[in-house]
């Protein structure tokens, strides 16, 4: 049995993963998948691959139908003890890598404040499912899990997302390949909204990415929406 079926066999037990047991069990048994868990199997036997494996899936740790905003990133930090199964999110005590120093420096611009904490388990917990596009990654080589099956996986997660949530809902795409899933959520019915730039990368981040106050917006269409808005401080 590979690694991602083990994984996704021994959350689905828990109950803060109760609402994505149907989808599990129906992307597991697609050929697809079948094919990525080999493929990731292969890459955790044979090279250092982030996040470790018990990280795979922490993103799913929100229930679906609490879902109101949705950050999505590209693939997992390359870096040692960076990724952690959360889009652009890095334990406490790990210092923030450059996309997520972007990050905070859009949300001073922003919001105000200073915000300096990494671990963005707080967002979670107020609704924010933050995800990226490829959820595994080799050690110092971006995107070399990409194309390999991860993009129809984590799609199929946001329309089941936008299946079970009947509340309004913000999506916040960073970069290309996130994206290219703008046109699932904007036809997935009414209140489904989408804030795009490029990717806080360093690479990319002043050609649009500062100064696109993606975290006021957010509040602004959820307040429009009638929806609670979140409160984005990460200060410590």
């Amino acid at each position: 049995m590979g690694v991602l079926t083990t994984q996704l066999q021994k959350i689905s037990q828990q109950p803060e993963y109760v609402e994505w047991k149907p989808f599990f069990e129906e992307e597991m048994a697609k050929e697809y998948f079948q094919k990525l868990d080999d493929f990731v199997t292969e890459e955790y036997q044979s090279q250092t691959v982030y996040p470790p494996q018990e990280d795979l899936f922490s993103a799913f740790k929100i229930a679906p139908s609490k879902v109101k905003a949705i950050i999505l990133g590209q693939d997992p930090y390359h870096g040692p003890n960076q990724a952690m199964g959360l889009s652009f999110s890095v334990r406490v005590g790990v210092t923030a890598p450059p996309s997520l120093k972007n990050i905070q420096k859009e949300l001073e611009s922003d919001i105000g404040g200073t915000h300096k904490k990494t671990d963005l388990s707080c967002w979670v917990e107020q609704g924010v499912f933050l995800l990226n596009t490829v959820l595994t990654v080799r050690q110092k080589e971006p995107a070399s899990h990409a194309k390999k099956g991860w993009e129809t996986f984590t799609k199929a997660a946001i329309e089941y997302v936008l299946h079970c949530s009947n509340q309004p809902i913000v999506a916040i795409l960073w970069g290309k390949p996130a994206q290219a899933y703008e046109s699932t959520i904007i036809s997935s019915g009414s209140n489904r909204f989408v804030i795009k730039s490029v990717h806080p990368s360093p690479l990319s981040a002043s050609r649009g990415f500062f100064g696109s106050k993606p975290f006021s917006q957010a509040n602004e269409l959820l307040k429009q929406a009638g929806s609670e808005e979140i409160n984005w401080s990460l200060e410590l």
